[in-house]
């Protein structure tokens, strides 16, 4: 659900507006007036403006002017605008300003919910990119492979030896793929790589490839000459040249279009990209980490994905095994999450009961170490006198359809807070939908978007 203020002083079109919303499960609050539609951003959460250029008390650019404004509490917040049929300058002026988008008055409604799709997708994109920059900017914590089991043992002296090779041949590396199930560490294996190199004070690029909309997935990775864009404006690097000299990981590439995967593989194989528009290539040096928790060899036969980009990713795979498998490292993981939430939430670090203990190392832990992470946090927050007892895991609500031994596992949901329940249910739905986005959107009642919005909320 998004939350939505729309400043539009003709009144039955507002009401109509804010009805469509709310049937695609959203709220909206309408102002009619730039003076109590400053009132609502002041005082109200939003995520989307929806904003009229003519206004009784001024001009809609303004209010987009001041809110864009450096330092401005909603400086990034999305903004769409709408204006009368035949105002081009205006929708020139709005984008200028920095709109997110705009609409032509009619507004078709339908028109409406693709556009505010659109923005948000690509404001959730641009908010995780500058996410991930200011988290390598600013923290020097080293990633470490928690764990001393000898799985976990064998694959830090894989990372080790190919890290090595591929500072030794920076033209001629290949693609490193990582396999797992979901939540069992592949993104923390990837900045594990990219840590022990050489690059390590390079830039490291995360591309989600299943948040990427498909209408400007192309541009987001491989950039736009000045001929594709607004006049004047400069060329836009993609995110594969953003990652120029460091670590570019490519996560959950199986989501990547078929047209988009034939691209990528001659990227990939020649070491050139070429930005929309553009005529001249540019060169790409940066170590290109892969990651899936799908088969990629059943996807090739189902004609879901390439086999020449399968057979380029299968020359050095590290596989991940999951939790169940290295149950030796519970303890250790549950100590190093523990001391982590603990510090993050400002509470007595507690210890872990024999029994609890007992437990998680007997459990499955179909969601791998993210399941087990989200447990431990959830147990300390809520456990008592410092002790993590079995009772605070709630093992069975979080891993599985069975009921628990006190009835219909309500009594769990009786301890949470909405967010909380709302996070389990979306884990939940992920875990059983193996990572596939569109199927736990699907299980849960949501759309795409709406999935998305709540997996960037709750950073999943």
């Amino acid at each position: 659900m998004l939350n939505f203020v729309l400043i539009e002083d003709e009144n039955l079109f507002a009401k109509s507006v804010k009805r469509r919303l709310e049937r695609e499960g959203h709220q909206a609050i309408i102002a009619d007036n730039i003076s109590d539609g400053k009132k609502l951003l002041r005082q109200e959460s939003i995520d989307v403006l929806l904003l009229d250029v003519r206004l009784p008390d001024g001009n809609g650019l303004d209010l987009l002017a001041e809110i864009r404004a450096p330092g401005h509490p909603l400086q990034n917040l999305p903004v769409v605008m709408m204006t009368a049929y035949g105002e081009l300058e205006d929708a020139v002026n709005a984008m200028k300003f920095g709109a997110s988008d705009y609409l032509k008055k009619p507004v078709d409604l339908d028109e409406l919910i693709l556009t505010i799709e659109k923005v948000v997708h690509n404001h959730a994109i641009s908010r995780q990119l500058h996410y991930s920059e200011q988290r390598e900017q600013k923290t020097n914590k080293p990633i470490n492979l928690i764990g001393s089991s000898q799985e976990i043992l064998s694959i830090r002296q894989q990372a080790k030896q190919l890290s090595e090779l591929m500072d030794k041949n920076k033209d001629t590396t290949p693609v490193v793929l990582i396999t797992g199930e979901t939540g069992s560490g592949k993104g923390v294996l990837a900045r594990y790589f990219h840590q022990i190199s050489q690059r390590h004070n390079r830039p490291f690029v995360l591309v989600d490839c299943a948040a990427l909309p498909e209408a400007s997935i192309e541009a987001e990775l491989f950039g736009q000459s000045p001929s594709t864009l607004e006049t004047n404006s400069p060329a836009r690097p993609g995110l594969i040249e953003v990652a120029e000299d460091g670590t570019l990981l490519l996560d959950e590439i199986a989501e990547l279009s078929l047209s988009t995967q034939t691209k990528l593989l001659n990227v990939i194989e020649r070491r050139q990209l070429r930005r929309l528009g553009a005529t001249k290539e540019i060169p790409v040096n940066s170590h290109i980490i892969a990651t899936t928790n799908r088969d990629l060899h059943q996807l090739v036969m189902s004609g879901e994905f390439r086999a020449d980009l399968y057979f380029r990713l299968n020359v050095v795979e590290i596989k991940l095994p999951p939790l169940r498998i290295r149950q030796q490292d519970i303890a250790e993981l549950a100590q190093f999450f523990i001391e982590q939430f603990a510090k993050r939430y400002g509470v007595e670090q507690p210890r872990l009961a024999y029994d609890a203990m007992r437990e998680m190392q007997q459990y499955d832990w179909p969601g791998n170490i993210r399941e087990l992470e989200n447990v431990l946090e959830r147990a300390v927050m809520l456990c008592k006198q410092s002790v993590i007892e079995f009772d605070d895991l709630s093992l069975r609500a979080f891993g599985s359809d069975k009921q628990d031994e006190h009835g219909d596992g309500g009594s769990m949901f009786e301890k949470m807070t909405l967010d909380q329940v709302e996070k389990y249910l979306l884990e939940t739905a992920l875990n059983r939908s193996s990572g596939n986005v569109s199927r736990a959107a699907r299980q849960l009642g949501l759309t795409r978007m709406a999935m998305r919005y709540r997996m960037e909320k709750y950073k999943l």
